[in-house]
């Protein structure tokens, strides 16, 4: 069920949507989402888990969640995404609803039907609300582009399903694409 037209929808017309509707919350524009497709589930399943299984074993601070999850980039600004995986060293960034504050890392994986989002709207997003490092996830061309806030502009490395990547918020954290199940 969709909302009623209206110029700018808020963060309670966001929480107001039934749970069985996707969407987010950008800058007041409702922005509905597809269903994603297997490969994008398995991907970031198997991302979730080697991210989240790494934290657990290092006892450390940050949490790993995936969508679902909602993130309030800004406190007074009516944009709240659903990243595919967001990982949040603050804890007192995480809320009953979610988290509100820029996750130290978002990853994205892309859907066919809607790439520009990833890399272009939520790109811009991400840096201008201090997401300390994002990474995209391309299934289409097996591609990764990883991009870390170097002051208030992103630098952007790519990478391949065959490379192992650093991942920036820990020192010992490399995610080998390669021996990935997908």
């Amino acid at each position: 069920m969709a909302l009623p037209d209206k110029e700018i929808y808020t963060e309670d017309d966001y929480y107001n949507l039934p749970a069985t509707v996707r969407a987010e919350l950008i800058d007041g524009k409702i922005y509905y989402l597809a269903a994603p497709s297997r490969i994008h589930q398995k991907i970031s399943s198997e991302l979730y888990t080697f991210i989240n299984n790494y934290i657990k074993s290092k006892g450390g601070a940050c949490e790993a969640y995936y969508a679902p999850f909602a993130v309030k980039l800004w406190e007074n600004r009516n944009t709240i995404v659903e990243p595919d995986i967001s990982v949040i060293c603050d804890a007192g960034k995480l809320t009953d609803k979610g988290c509100t504050g820029a996750p130290d890392w978002i990853i994205e994986i892309i859907s066919p039907s809607n790439p520009g989002d990833d890399y272009v709207r939520k790109l811009n997003l991400y840096m201008d609300a201090g997401v300390w490092e994002y990474w995209i996830v391309d299934p289409r061309t097996e591609s990764i582009l990883v991009y870390c806030l170097e002051q208030t502009n992103f630098q952007v490395e790519k990478y391949t399903f065959n490379d192992k990547i650093k991942a920036g918020i820990y020192n010992d954290l490399y995610i080998d694409f390669a021996e990935l199940d997908f």
